[in-house]
């Protein structure tokens, strides 16, 4: 039962590391303002209209995967932090509707209205999702009581304050690390347009990319690293020998510690999103490289902390007014059955992963140049 336990919360970790690099279109989308030409402008749009579902199915399977195998977190987060899930819900569909709707002939609101839309996703979408992140990491106000599902006029497990989670983003620590999320995913963009378009005037459009870069890229470190001091001067909550839950100073970063091989792919993932960031401001070729690796390092550095948030006796979700009902892996998951048959299906994995990488290939190869957007049939 442990191991499946152990499993399926590297399984959800590895989701949230691909979701938060594919958070890159969400930063692209507020870069459109910026472009210089409605030709421009069409352009960054449709690069990103090639990805957009992708990130938007990330957050459905990431939350679908915590359903299944963590079902406690879901009832707790989603179900009293509600306000906070679905304001994030709304930016997406509001994403949604904008690539489905902002080309088309006569459309009611102009496109206009819905380049903001998308805005609002991107900035929005971007903090409050690094916000619900953080809720995981520094605590929340809420209370478990598994006996109330036996109360037929209220059975209700988790009980949150009565802000249900607008608390969360007035929480500096969440803001430090939804910010921190917000300019990766501007730089991941940056990244991104330098590598997926070709246009007629090929420096003046990589100087304005590495520009973008290095300011955004420069943010998000900063902000970054305030958010891991106070990550690792924070405290995190386990079990004590006579089973009660206790706060332990510096949890978070003890765990980097004694699992050294968490601490020592965080460190080669933030050595790795560093080299792309510096590198890439000052270097025209690599300006086209550093998407690549960019993103392996995100994806190593989100999963390693997801990890450390769970594994080694770590209450992944604690609640600061009521410890003893703080979500454990091992008191959040479901059934061993579930997991076990859970875990077969995740055999299927790499032919998913193997199809999502041919049709990301397929996409964006050859880079979108003017030409080809004028001559689609589909633009969005």
């Amino acid at each position: 039962m442990e191991t499946l336990q152990i499993y399926w919360w590297f399984v959800i970790s590895l989701l949230g590391g691909l979701l938060v690099f594919l958070l890159f279109v969400q930063g692209g989308q507020t870069m459109i303002w910026s472009a210089k030409t409605p030709e421009r402008k069409a352009l960054y749009v449709n690069v990103l209209g090639r990805k957009w579902e992708l990130t938007f199915t990330t957050l459905v399977v990431f939350g679908g995967a915590f359903f299944a195998s963590f079902p406690l977190y879901y009832s707790t987060s989603f179900g009293g932090a509600y306000w906070l899930w679905m304001l994030i819900l709304l930016s997406f569909i509001l994403q949604a509707v904008s690539y489905e709707f902002r080309s088309k002939p006569a459309n009611v609101f102009g496109t206009a209205t819905y380049d903001m839309f998308l805005f609002f996703n991107g900035l929005v979408g971007s903090v409050l999702l690094g916000c619900a992140v953080g809720m995981q990491f520094f605590g929340a106000d809420f209370e478990v009581s598994r006996q109330n599902i036996l109360d037929g006029g209220a059975p209700v497990i988790s009980v949150w304050n009565p802000s249900h989670g607008l608390e969360q983003i007035f929480s500096l620590n969440n803001l430090l690390l939804g910010f921190a999320v917000f300019f990766l995913g501007r730089t991941l963009a940056a990244m991104f347009f330098a590598k997926s378009l070709r246009l007629g005037h090929e420096e003046s459009f990589l100087r304005e990319m590495r520009r973008r870069i290095l300011f955004n890229g420069t943010v998000f470190v900063l902000l970054f690293l305030a958010f891991l001091a106070a990550l690792f001067l924070s405290p995190g909550y386990t079990h004590a020998q006579d089973g009660s839950v206790v706060p332990i100073g510096s949890k978070y970063f003890y765990n980097m510690v004694d699992m050294w091989w968490l601490g020592a792919v965080f460190l080669l993932g933030v050595l790795a999103v560093l080299y792309a960031v510096l590198r890439a401001s000052f270097d025209d070729g690599f300006c086209r490289q550093a998407f690549w690796w960019a993103a392996v390092g995100v994806v190593a550095v989100v999963t390693t902390l997801l990890c450390a948030n769970g594994y080694g006796d770590t209450a992944f979700l604690p609640s600061v007014t009521h410890p003893e009902s703080s979500l454990f892996i091992t008191n959040a998951s479901s059934s061993e059955f579930t997991l076990r048959t859970m875990a077969w299906v995740t055999v299927l994995l790499p032919v998913v992963v193997g199809y999502i990488a041919y049709v990301w290939h397929k996409m964006t190869s050859p880079a979108m140049t003017p030409e080809e957007l004028a001559s689609s049939d589909h633009n969005y």
